[in-house]
């Protein structure tokens, strides 16, 4: 039987400016409350800069980066990346960085290649291109740690039909690429698919309003953290979370150990559904 109060942290590094400052800063403070959680690194060119298309396309994209304060929170050069400056690569700039992510005993999963091109683009892509960008991210993920990835969680929580079919060509373990509300198997791919089934900072800018959320929830959470965030401008905030749950006996857990304890058969079989959740831009996989 799995324990109860359970949460595990799952850390998207999006962009080069998150994992160059975002996930040292993280490290520090989960190492400073004893904690471990997993990494889903982006390993490609940030293109953040092309966001700015989304300005034209996505109104409500506009009061998602007014209202997160977007200068503070990724920088000038960021919002460059792609467009005038050219794009970095992320996790592949720092080989020694993902490397100490392992030996402090974290767990590392593979997030994107380019995320902004997933997040903006994925339904205009072809099924070659799709197959593509899993093969440039996996190789660079084995490249690095060693080892083939775990698990994928889908940048932006988004994924469609084709991408689910190319999931099933590799030898994930689990997937994390919904806000559903608890476990479930996902029925193309036929595997585990584990949430993020809390709000992060910035959709809710709230400490009191993720702790709210923790109630009447089941026995396992996850709470999506962000490295440009949480390892930034909301890090004292993200600290005091923790420090709150902690006091709270909530015991913190990788989403890959969760894994290992999760008894697949009493699990339903289900397909994403899509829902425009509060404080984001466009819909997400529930």
């Amino acid at each position: 039987m799995l324990e109860k109060k359970i949460i595990g942290l799952k850390i998207d590094v999006d962009t080069y400016l998150g994992m160059k400052k975002g996930v040292p800063q993280l490290l520090s403070t989960l190492s400073r409350f004893g904690l471990k959680g997993t990494f889903f690194l982006s390993y490609g060119p940030d293109s953040s800069g092309r966001a700015i298309f989304n300005l034209i396309r996505n109104p409500g994209f506009l009061k998602k980066m007014m209202r997160t304060n977007a200068a503070r929170l990724y920088g000038i050069r960021t919002a460059l990346y792609g467009t005038l400056l050219p794009s970095p690569m992320i996790a592949l700039s720092f080989p020694g960085l993902v490397r100490r992510i392992q030996d402090e005993g974290h767990e590392v999963q593979f997030h994107a290649w380019d995320h902004r091109r997933w997040q903006d683009d994925l339904p205009g892509k072809s099924p070659r291109w799709i197959e593509n960008w899993f093969e440039k991210g996996i190789a660079s993920h084995r490249r690095l740690t060693g080892e083939n990835p775990q698990a994928f969680g889908a940048p932006a929580w988004l994924v469609d039909e084709r991408a689910l079919n190319e999931m099933r060509k590799h030898a994930f373990r689990y997937l994390s690429c919904s806000r559903a509300e608890a476990p479930f198997v996902e029925q193309i791919t036929g595997l585990p698919e584990i949430p993020s089934n809390l709000p992060c900072f910035e959709e809710t800018g709230s400490m009191e309003a993720i702790l709210s959320s923790l109630e009447g929830k089941q026995s396992f959470c996850v709470l999506p953290v962000h490295a440009e965030v949480e390892g930034g401008i909301w890090r004292e905030s993200f600290e005091r979370l923790l420090d709150r749950v902690l006091r709270m006996d909530y015991r913190f857990q990788t989403l890959l150990e969760f894994r290992k304890n999760l008894d697949l058969s009493g699990l339903s079989v289900r397909k994403y559904g899509f829902k425009l959740l509060p404080g984001r831009s466009a819909p997400c996989a529930v």
